[in-house]
């Protein structure tokens, strides 16, 4: 676990442009159409924590990342440019060097200070990260850096790696293939193992645009007002959730015979069905669960090797609390199931399709819990030369201005060292026990 950290001081150097190391085109790239949607306009923000490596006495982190940032920046061009906002909401990028925003501060704070930190949300990940300024509570992505890095060195020798992408222009895959492309600059290759592929055609709506799902994700669910989207923070608690070999094996126990089912769905059917239960719902109002469902790898999506952009969907599984907290588990694992399996090539142009009819929309939030799994993406494998981070993976528990609707599952080990997936719930303080309860419940080995 993290440990409570003791007072202490970041010391912040003025943020500099890093342009890249080479002269780079100068044009004008089209963003997707599922890279430009309303639920893409943020940064995302993770965190990595390296201890110090005597074999890099002498060097310094800030300098070594930052030149090869410089030199990553070349083929991936399009990352130093500035989204424009065209007709129709369009987004596209003005691709002219004009760099990514860097900054390179101390902490007076050693790596054991944080403690077996291994999921988020990152102890005060806030002076660990460089934030832009915002307009009314909201941070624009137009005409602004498409990158903000913060390194921060510790006093042991280590180091903080923090960085906040705009999600329109990558995705978690995405972000992780550029981070690994500083990362072997920094450790002396000549050039990127991958290539970076544009690629954004892949995801243009049809012409004329013809969206052939219901997409329930854009539409606002039946029912009265949801308690999660107006409750302050001040009444929420957060908790993070185990879920190791032994509540696993008590959520297969409660899965129909035969069903086959992975760790996800049964982790996030338990979540969604315990939550729904905790915040008391009337029996008749839709409750939904949105989930990321990725297109890498799929062999009917042929992306080319290299894509950094977003290649996924969110996929909505959707019933009645009654239904859900009246039925058992195995209900809600089929409407999960069903949900993950409807993401298809069509169903990515479908949204594409949907997002230029009416007007690149926000997706839905009212009684809806939206899970991105994480843990699977290799936080922890990016190395500057400074050998494996102690912590790597997003700096908040979710993304977004309403604590509790979004949730980041991630992979870590608990005090016995078995391994499991953490997911750090956020409820009001008077749902959580309830929560608590309705988890152990179905966690229990029967």
């Amino acid at each position: 676990m993290a440990s409570l950290l003791p007072a202490f001081t970041v010391r912040r150097g003025e943020p500099v442009l890093v342009a890249p190391a080479e002269p780079t085109p100068r044009e004008v790239k089209p963003l997707s159409d599922i890279d430009d949607g309303e639920g893409m306009r943020f940064y995302s923000s993770g965190i990595h924590l390296y201890r110090s490596n005597p074999a890099k006495a002498g060097q310094d982190p800030a300098r070594v990342i930052r030149e090869a940032l410089a030199r990553a920046l070349v083929p991936y061009y399009p990352l130093a440019g500035r989204l424009r906002e065209e007709q129709g909401r369009k987004l596209v990028v003005d691709c002219a060097g004009q760099g990514v925003m860097f900054a390179e501060a101390d902490a007076d704070l050693t790596a054991d200070d944080f403690g077996d930190v291994q999921s988020p949300p990152f102890p005060c990940f806030e002076r660990f990260i460089l934030e832009s300024t915002t307009i009314a509570g909201v941070e624009p992505v137009v005409d602004r850096p498409l990158l903000y890095i913060q390194v921060t060195r510790l006093r042991c020798g280590g180091f903080i790696f923090g960085q906040r992408f705009c999600h329109c222009i990558v995705d978690a895959p995405g972000g992780m293939q550029f981070e690994k492309a500083i990362c072997e600059l920094a450790c002396g290759a000549g050039a990127p193992s991958v290539a970076p592929a544009w690629g954004r055609e892949m995801f243009m709506a049809r012409r004329p645009p013809r969206p052939s799902y219901p997409h329930l994700e854009y539409r606002e669910p039946a029912g009265g007002h949801d308690r999660m989207l107006s409750t302050p923070p001040a009444d929420m608690a957060r908790v993070p959730f185990f879920f190791g070999p032994r509540e696993i094996a008590g959520l297969r126990q409660r899965a129909p015979p035969g069903m086959r089912c992975s760790r996800f769905e049964l982790v996030a059917a338990c979540i969604w069905r315990s939550r729904a239960a905790a915040l008391g719902y009337a029996p008749g109002e839709e409750v939904r669960l949105s989930f990321i469902v990725n297109a890498r790898g799929r062999p009917e999506i042929p992306l080319p090797e290299g894509f950094y952009g977003n290649a996924f969907a969110y996929s909505v599984a959707a019933t009645t609390a009654g239904e859900l907290c009246g039925k058992d588990l195995g209900y809600a694992l089929e409407l999960v199931k069903k949900a993950k399996s409807a993401v298809t090539y069509d169903y990515l142009l479908s949204v594409a399709d949907l997002m230029v009819l009416q007007g690149r929309p926000l997706f839905a939030l009212s009684r809806t819990y939206i899970v991105s799994d994480v843990s699977h993406a290799g936080f922890k494998s990016v190395d500057f030369g400074w050998g494996e981070a102690v912590y790597g993976g997003p700096a908040k528990g979710g993304e977004g201005p309403l604590l509790g609707v979004t949730n980041y599952f991630s992979r870590a080990k608990n005090g016995k060292g078995e391994e499991g997936t953490v997911v750090p719930i956020c409820l009001p303080k008077d749902a959580m026990e309830k929560f608590q309860l309705e988890v152990q419940g179905l966690t229990a080995e029967l």
